[in-house]
This record gives structure tokens, sequence and C-alpha cells, in this order.
């Protein structure tokens, strides 16, 4: 299972750390993905983080701004997010696949979290 958590409401500028915590399964054999969706538009993926923690790839739109990393001792993967735009305003979440790559396609995971909310001001 896979839960997300730390959303919130930011001002524009502001940060907000997203946290997705794991169990069952063997975390540290996946590779862990974030992805978003906001109202009226298709998921779309914002950064992965490959099972070692040693290769991440980013949205151009997030790029600079968002870091994804990971703790396999606490079977968490966080989300970092900086420099927030109204733009970033989506429900996000996070995914898992037994993968060796950096998968960035939605239909590439094979489980999903319940999101979480992240709303950003003007």
């Amino acid at each position: 299972q896979l839960q997300a958590s730390g959303g919130g409401l930011v001002q524009a500028g502001g940060s907000l750390r997203l946290s997705c915590a794991t169990s069952g399964g063997t975390f540290s054999s996946y590779a862990m993905g974030w992805f978003r969706q906001a109202p009226g538009k298709e998921r779309e993926f914002v950064a992965v983080i490959s099972w070692g923690g040693g290769r991440t790839y980013y949205a151009d739109s997030v790029k600079g701004r968002f870091t994804i990393s990971r703790d396999n001792a606490k079977n968490t993967v966080y989300l970092q997010m900086n420099s927030l735009k109204p733009e970033d305003t989506a429900v996000y979440y996070c995914a898992a696949d037994f993968s060796t790559g950096l998968p960035s396609k939605g239909y590439e995971y094979h489980y999903w979290g319940r999101g979480t909310q992240v709303t950003v001001s003007s």
C-alpha cells in the first residue's frame, strides 16, 4: 500500500514536502514516481527515483524546483517542492513499479496510492 501525505495550501513561491509511505512488498526493489492531476487535465508525470536512489528524472515543468528522494530504511519517498507556482496545483499521487529503470509513463506503474491535494494560490 502507498499513502501520500503532506499536501496543503501554499502561496506562490512557497514550499511543500510530500511524503509517500509504503507498506508490504520490498520497497527498496521499486522505482518510485510522483504524478499529478489538475482539474480537467490528464494525469502527468512529475518525477521518478530509481530503486537505489542513485538516479532521478524530472518533468521539464518541475526541473530545478522539485527534488525527489527516498529513504529505504523508512520505506518512504519524498517530493520536495520549492518555488511553487499556481500551475502546480493538482492532486499528487505516488506510484511504485518493480523496475530497474526510470519509468515516466503511468501505465508502467503497478501500484498507486491515494493522492494528496496541493493548492498554490497566486
